[in-house]
C-alpha cells in the first residue's frame, strides 16, 4: 500500500527546507482539495511526505497511499468508494486527513476526486500529488472549480539549494533583502558575496533537480542530469501518446539550442518536417510537464511591436544543459546570453512573477523582460555595457516603466543574485 521511499527523497526530506512548506501549512486548513503539481522527482512525494509527519505530530488521522500500487490502483478505478477498503470511512463528527500519492495514474481522477469532495468534504481533507500538469488537462474532465486549489512544485530555488548544500547560513542570507521584497541591489560583503557566486554558478550548471544538487560528484550530475531527462522524456512522451519521438526530442534541442530567442511554431515544423499541430502539441506537452514555459510579447502599439510569438526558457538550467551536453560555466560559454537570461526567467518564476514578458518591436528594439507591466530588465552578461541611449524606443514609449540592467556578476549594477531567493 505504502510508496516505496527513494533515497534522494530520503536526504530531501531530512536536510532541505522547501518554501512552499509554509503555504502547504496553511492550506492544509482550508477544505478544498490541495493539488501538488510539477514535474517529476522535484520532491512532491517528500512533500507529502512531510506534511503526514506535521500532521501526525498535530494528533490528526492521517492516511498515505500511492496509485503506484496496482492493488490500490485497481480497486479505486472500480469505484470512488473502494477508497474506504483502505482508509476508515469518518463517521459523524470526525475527520481525517488523506493523502494520494500520483493521481494521475487514475482512470479519472476528477470523477474521483469531485466524488470524494463531493459526498465527504466536511470530513476528508484530501492532498494529493500529480506528475505533469498535462496529465490533469487530458485525464480531468471537470474542472472542479471551487473544489481545489493547486500548488506548483519546482527544482529547487537558490535558497534550497543552498540549504541542500549544508550552507544554511548563506540560504538565510539569499533569503533576505531580494529584488523583490526591497526593490533596490542587495548589499553583501564581497567575502559572502564571492562565495555565493561560486554556488550560483553550479546552481546554474546543474540545476535544481533535488537528486542532482545532493550529488557531490561533478561526473555523477552529469549522469543523474542524463538518467532524468531521457526518463521524463521517455514517460511523458509515451503519457502524452506521442508516436513521433524523434521529432518531439528535436523540438526540445531546438528550443534549449534556440533559449532567448523568438520561436516560430511554423518554421520549427518545417525544420523537424512535422505538422504544424504537432509541433503546437509539442510544445504544450514540454510546458505542461513543467520542462518550458512560455514568455509572451507585452505590446500596445499592434502596428508596431511584436504581439505573437513567444520566447520559451527552462525551468532548470542544468535540464537544459544535458539536453545541450554542455555544462561550462556561464562566462565561458558561446550561449552566455542565453544561460543567464534563462536564470533569471527561471528565478523570477520561482519566486512567485506570473507575469513575465518581453517586448520587441517590428525594426528589432528590444527588452529582454517586463515584470507585472511596470519593470523592465535588461540581462547582460557584462553590464558596464549597457547603454541606455540604445533603448530610447521603450523608454521614450513606455516613460512610466522603469529599465534596469541586470548582470552576470557585477559590483555596481543589478546582477543575478539580488533575483534569487
Amino acid at each position: 500500500m505504502f510508496a516505496k521511499i527513494k533515497i534522494s527523497d530520503i536526504f530531501t526530506f531530512m536536510f532541505v527546507k522547501r518554501k512552499i512548506q509554509g503555504l502547504l501549512n496553511r492550506l492544509v486548513k482550508d477544505n478544498r482539495i490541495l493539488l501538488l503539481i510539477g514535474a517529476r522527482q522535484t520532491g512532491k512525494t517528500t512533500l507529502l511526505r512531510y506534511l503526514k509527519k506535521k500532521l501526525d505530530k498535530a494528533g490528526e488521522s492521517v492516511w498515505f497511499l500511492t496509485f503506484e500500487d496496482p492493488l490500490f490502483l485497481g480497486d479505486v478505478n472500480e469505484h470512488p468508494e473502494h477508497l474506504f477498503q483502505y482508509v476508515p470511512k469518518p463517521s459523524t463528527g470526525q475527520s481525517i486527513f488523506v493523502l494520494l500519492d500520483e493521481i494521475q495514474y487514475l482512470k479519472d481522477p476528477s470523477n474521483f476526486l469531485k466524488y470524494i469532495y463531493d459526498l465527504y468534504h466536511d470530513q476528508i481533507k484530501l492532498i494529493v500529488t500529480g506528475s505533469s500538469a498535462f496529465y490533469l488537462d487530458e485525464k480531468f474532465h471537470d474542472s472542479l472549480a471551487g473544489r481545489k486549489r493547486i500548488v506548483p512544485i519546482y527544482p529547487f530555488c537558490f535558497s534550497e539549494f543552498l540549504t541542500a548544500k549544508n550552507r544554511v547560513d548563506l540560504a538565510k542570507e539569499i533569503e533576505k533583502d531580494s529584488f523583490f521584497s526591497k526593490g533596490e541591489k542587495r548589499s553583501l560583503l564581497q567575502p559572502v558575496r564571492r562565495e555565493l557566486l561560486l554556488y550560483l554558478q553550479e546552481y546554474v550548471q546543474f540545476g535544481g533537480y533535488p537528486s542532482v544538487v545532493l550529488e557531490e560528484d561533478l561526473e555523477e550530475k552529469r549522469m543523474r542530469l542524463q538518467e532524468l531527462h531521457f526518463s521524463l522524456l521517455k514517460k511523458d512522451v509515451a503519457d502524452a501518446g506521442i508516436k513521433n519521438e524523434y521529432a518531439f526530442y528535436s523540438v526540445l534541442k531546438l528550443l534549449a539550442s534556440q533559449t532567448g530567442n523568438l520561436v516560430n511554431a511554423l518554421e520549427l515544423s518545417n525544420t523537424v518536417k512535422v505538422s504544424r499541430s504537432a509541433v503546437d502539441r509539442y510544445l504544450s506537452v514540454l510546458r505542461k510537464s513543467f520542462i518550458i514555459e512560455l514568455c509572451p510579447p507585452f505590446h500596445k502599439n499592434i502596428r508596431k511591436e511584436l504581439s505573437k510569438m513567444p520566447k520559451y526558457y527552462f525551468y532548470d538550467s542544468g535540464y537544459r544543459n544535458v539536453i545541450l551536453n554542455s555544462f561550462d560555466a556561464p562566462t565561458q560559454r558561446l550561449d552566455a546570453g542565453a544561460t543567464v537570461e534563462n536564470i533569471f526567467f527561471a528565478e523570477c518564476r520561482k519566486a512567485g512573477k506570473e507575469v513575465i514578458q518581453f517586448w520587441r518591436t517590428q525594426n528589432g528594439s528590444e527588452i529582454d523582460f517586463i515584470l507585472d507591466a511596470n519593470q523592465a530588465f535588461e540581462i547582460k552578461v557584462d553590464a558596464s555595457r549597457f547603454s541606455r541611449s540604445k533603448y530610447k524606443p521603450f523608454t521614450d514609449g513606455y516613460p512610466d516603466i522603469s529599465l534596469s540592467p541586470v548582470g552576470w556578476q557585477e559590483n555596481t549594477y543589478l546582477e543575478i543574485l539580488d533575483f534569487c531567493s
